[in-house]
């Protein structure tokens, strides 16, 4: 008699974790033989599963992954593409996030650069952690048209407030001097709080001349290089 006001009362109190639980418990008859504190352990152990995975996926929702599917697990270190497997294991650890340090993935076109930054990103999700993925020269617009319209503070803070900002696609378009404004207000906000990955078919010995002017350049460089990881790709 108590079973269906029971999960009506559980889905009100947005305990829907709980509330799969105890469906499939009263449609188990082994579960007549468990005490009252082993349902009420199934069922909070339920509820937590539950509620960590909808934070899962609405970290994930948020990152705007270019490729939501890409998960260090599917890492092929058969590739051709010269992939250092022991630092890339590190890197999936997320140990580098944790220390705000950075990460730098360059290579030619074709080598899955773009892939294995947004692996990394899905493992960060993974790991409670919050990421945003933008492609620089679209983020480079929408600061612009966000300078426009008014909602260009509201767009700065989830940039510097997220722990992995993923931008992809650096150069080999030299920057404008609003574009350098942008990339510095970034790079300066997020330093030594917070983590940024750079993927690029440059070297980085060619981003000072995409930056272009020297102070610019010397500044967001500093920020950006001394403390990052380097994975350098090659390959058809």
């Amino acid at each position: 008699m108590l079973d269906h006001p029971t999960l009506n009362r559980l889905r009100e109190l947005k305990l829907d974790g709980m509330a799969e639980a105890f469906a499939e418990l009263q449609r188990n008859d082994d579960a007549a033989a468990l005490s009252h504190a082993e349902w009420l352990g199934l069922l909070i152990d339920r509820e937590a599963t539950h509620r960590s995975t909808k934070r899962y996926q609405s970290r994930m929702r948020a990152a705007k992954l270019r490729h939501v599917g890409a998960t260090i697990e599917d890492v092929n270190y058969r590739a051709p593409r010269q992939l250092d497997r022991d630092l890339f294991r590190q890197l999936a650890q997320g140990d580098w996030i944790e220390k705000r340090q950075n990460l730098i993935l360059t290579g030619p076109c074709g080598v899955g650069k773009t892939w294995l930054a947004c692996a990394l990103g899905q493992k960060a999700c993974r790991d409670g952690k919050t990421v945003l993925y933008h492609r620089l020269p679209r983020l480079f617009a929408d600061l612009e048209l966000a300078q426009g319209d008014g909602s260009f503070p509201r767009m700065f803070r989830q940039l510097v407030r997220t722990d992995l900002l993923i931008l992809d696609d650096w150069g080999p378009d030299r920057l404008t001097a609003m574009q350098r404004r942008h990339l510095m207000e970034i790079v300066e906000d997020r330093y030594q709080t917070a983590s940024i990955a750079i993927t690029s078919q440059l070297p980085v010995e060619a981003w000072h001349e995409v930056i272009g002017e020297p102070t610019f350049a010397d500044a967001i460089l500093d920020r950006i290089v001394h403390n990052a990881h380097r994975l350098t790709l090659d390959g058809p």
